[in-house]
């Protein structure tokens, strides 16, 4: 019996081991550049604010002036409201304020203020090397840099589609390769998982390349079934909607804007529209009141994000994030009221199932900063790992190639040279 299942194990290993191969082969060269702008891009905040260091660092001077001080001062210089401040509690830190002007689409321009003299260091919209560099390793780790294409290259979709289709699929047969990879490597190595779990160094430079690609893709297997397992999230709607039904944070979405019933236009849409009451103009709120409710209900070390209102009948929202090297990802969440600043809802994470808990944490869990500074390295180790494994899986392949020769072939050169 035992050779029977011998063989039947040999059919099927051989089986997930072809499954492997062609998945890393297929999708080698997209993971190369998707792996290697994603090891880049886990430092993202940490190369920017060593970059452009003028933009997130201030001098101490004397005392900090108060977030109102910095609004009022900002406000009045570029005449347009602040929507929103990122507060931080570092004494060598500068502030960021977001402000949007009347009618401006999008999120609006964010400001880095000198929190000492209120002196502008920089805005968003001023773009430096170093904004631009990670711009492209954004854009290559996305959409394979397609985006930067003028020209469409299909008819039936744009170019950033196409380049996050492609992503998709590689991500996806990678995912698959992880997989294979667990069921291929446990069984062949559990009698010897001594030889495994280390590289012979003093062999030759294939057995050496067969080891790094097997031991260094055991030790980071957890870590890169995470990022494949979270990477299609931004490529395929059907993907992120089993995403969040599996872990329970699936929201139906909203109607769109628009006539609903009617004949759309005409007098019964000059009736609504005229019917429809105007909006007064948001109380003037204090910042540091915001901050002190906040560090009340949350009491706790973070820095503090803002959205103001801009209309009476809008709340303020608040959000803290945990600092720290081992700091939690996920965000608590307040809903203050704009009248009075009494707490209408909180969302503390803590306080969610797990199951929302990894949910609401996809991003967090595919960049690495799901425990702060900590499990960043770790990330950037395995992303840095998983841009080397479709070489030295290619190398392998390679080599395999390469047919032996004969026993016969061999005894006839060895004569030869003695000849």
């Amino acid at each position: 019996m035992q050779p029977k299942k011998s063989t039947a194990w040999k059919s099927i290993r051989n089986i997930f081991d072809q499954i492997h191969l062609y998945a890393g082969l297929i999708s080698g060269l997209v993971v190369i550049a998707v792996c290697l702008s994603g090891t880049i891009y886990v430092y993202n905040t940490e190369i920017r604010e060593l970059m452009d260091s003028e933009l997130y660092f201030v001098e101490r001077a004397g005392e900090r002036m108060s977030a109102d001080e910095l609004k009022d001062a900002l406000e009045k210089r570029e005449m347009s409201n602040v929507v929103a401040v990122m507060w931080n509690e570092e004494s060598d830190r500068s502030v960021q304020l977001t402000l949007k002007k009347a009618g401006e689409e999008g999120r609006g321009t964010t400001y880095y203020v000198n929190p000492y003299s209120a002196e502008i260091l920089g805005n968003t919209s001023d773009k430096t090397k170093t904004s631009e560099f990670m711009g492209y390793m954004f854009s290559l780790h996305r959409w394979l840099l397609l985006d930067r294409i003028e020209e469409p290259i299909l008819e039936s979709m744009g170019n950033r589609d196409l380049g996050r289709f492609i992503n998709g699929v590689a991500t996806l047969l990678f995912l698959l390769g992880v997989i294979t990879g667990m069921v291929i490597w446990f069984p062949n190595k559990v009698k010897s998982w001594k030889q495994g779990l280390k590289i012979k160094w003093s062999a030759n430079w294939k057995r050496v390349n067969h080891d790094l690609h097997n031991t260094l893709a055991f030790y980071s297997l957890l870590i890169l079934f995470v990022m494949a397992a979270t990477g299609p999230f931004w490529s395929y709607q059907w993907y992120r909607e089993g995403w969040q039904k599996t872990w329970d944070t699936y929201q139906e979405p909203g109607p769109r804007g628009g006539n609903r019933g009617g004949n759309g236009g005409g007098p019964n849409r000059e009736a609504r529209t005229e019917a429809k009451p105007e909006e007064s103009a948001a109380a003037i709120l204090s910042l540091e009141e915001i901050f002190e409710k906040a560090n009340a209900e949350l009491p706790y070390t973070g820095n503090i994000r803002v959205s103001l209102p801009t209309k009476a009948s809008d709340p303020v929202s608040v959000s803290k994030y945990r600092t720290g090297f081992f700091a939690r990802a996920g965000a608590d969440q307040l809903t203050l009221s704009s009248t009075d600043l009494s707490v209408t809802e909180a969302k503390l994470f803590s306080d969610l199932p797990f199951r929302q808990q990894v949910g609401r944490s996809v991003k967090s869990l595919h960049v690495g900063d799901i425990f702060g500074q900590f499990s960043k390295f770790l990330w950037f180790v395995a992303c840095l790992i998983a841009t080397s494994l479709p070489i030295t899986g290619t190398l392998i392949w390679w080599n395999k190639r390469k047919k032996k020769p004969t026993k016969k072939k061999t005894e006839v050169r060895k004569v030869a040279e003695m000849a």
